[in-house]
């Protein structure tokens, strides 16, 4: 009877070491899989803010555009923004800089025009999303994204 006993507090005392390596390797695997998809998700999240942005500073440049002799301009005062360029957009990860953001003059013959672009701020966490590193607006409506290499990224990162 007391082998009995003894037989009984072995298998009640607890896990083996297998029995918990193996859980630490399911746990391991399930890790190498889920962060680095968790990370691209917020990654991608983080675009939003670069979209809304541009998208809120063409409506800013069409309202100018309308109620000042049909011109646009690249003062943030004007558009009813506190700062100057470069400016942060959203949560930090994108930024608009004095090169991103022009203005053609029009003429007689010629429209005037805007281009605003949106890249990602250095030294963030973002510069890891090679897929949108950049998007752009126009006057003309046109929304357009490049890649880290340059390459047109549009369909992707705009939709």
């Amino acid at each position: 009877m007391n082998s009995h006993c003894n037989r009984q507090n072995r298998r009640s005392a607890g896990f083996s070491l297998i029995e918990l390596m193996v859980v630490v390797a399911i746990a391991s695997i399930l890790l190498a899989v889920a962060v680095p998809s968790y990370l691209y998700e917020v990654r991608k999240s983080r675009r939003t803010d670069a979209k809304t942005a541009l998208l809120d500073l063409a409506g800013r440049e069409e309202r100018y555009f309308s109620t000042n002799n049909f011109a646009y301009t690249t003062s943030l005062a004007s558009l009813g923004y506190a700062g100057t360029l470069p400016l942060t957009l959203g949560s930090g990860y994108y930024q608009i800089t004095t090169a991103n953001f022009t203005v053609t003059a029009g003429s007689s013959t010629v429209l005037p025009t805007y281009t605003i672009t949106a890249t990602i701020m250095p030294g963030t966490d973002q510069t890891k999303d090679t897929t949108c590193a950049s998007f752009t607006v126009t006057n003309a409506g046109a929304q357009t994204s490049l890649n880290s290499g340059g390459s047109d990224s549009t369909a992707s990162c705009w939709h």
